[in-house]
């Protein structure tokens, strides 16, 4: 099986290698994010299930329709990537940069997203999510009314309303409402 790797938008071969079998592709996945800048690389579709990604440049890099299932994205740079459709579903994405990253469809259920910042655009609406994501969500945008001077009859209906929700938050160092 030859492993190739290209720049999205040049196509100019970033990465190439032989390899027998899945197994050795794993293991090549592994010494790759590790040595060679992923920038901008054409990844659509790739298998990339159970990978230690943990650090890797894939900033701008084309993952539409990607299995990250499981994977360690841990402090990754995903910055402006195309990650629709992805399967990121329990991957380790604390730390990781996410800003103008398109999720548009992709799979976040079980994902850790702790320390985390994606972008509240068109580019996230369509993002499948587990209830520890939305009450992590529910936490912050109830912080925001909490902390506002200027929170209106209705916000504060909804803090009210929402408050034992988010208080279900996972992070235990943080006080609830």
């Amino acid at each position: 099986m030859k492993i190739e790797i290209k720049n999205r938008f040049s196509s100019k071969v970033i990465f190439a290698h032989e390899c027998e079998n899945n197994t050795v592709l794993k293991t090549v996945l592994k010494s790759l994010c590790q040595e060679t800048n992923l920038q901008e690389a054409d990844l659509r579709g790739a298998d990339l299930r159970g990978a230690d990604l943990q650090g890797a440049n894939l900033q701008g890099a084309d993952l539409q329709g990607a299995n990250l299932q499981g994977t360690d994205l841990w402090g990754t740079n995903l910055r402006g990537a195309d990650l629709q459709g992805a399967n990121l579903q329990g991957a380790n994405l604390q730390g990781a940069n996410l800003q103008g990253t398109d999720l548009r469809g992709a799979d976040l259920r079980g994902a850790d997203l702790d320390f985390t910042g994606f972008d509240l655009s068109y580019k996230t609406l369509t993002i499948k999510t587990c209830k520890r994501l939305r009450v992590q969500l529910a936490f912050h945008f109830l912080s925001l009314i909490k902390n506002s001077d200027n929170a209106t009859d209705q916000e504060k209906e909804i803090f009210e309303y929402l408050k034992k929700y988010a208080n279900e938050f996972h992070r235990k160092d943080i006080e609830g409402f």
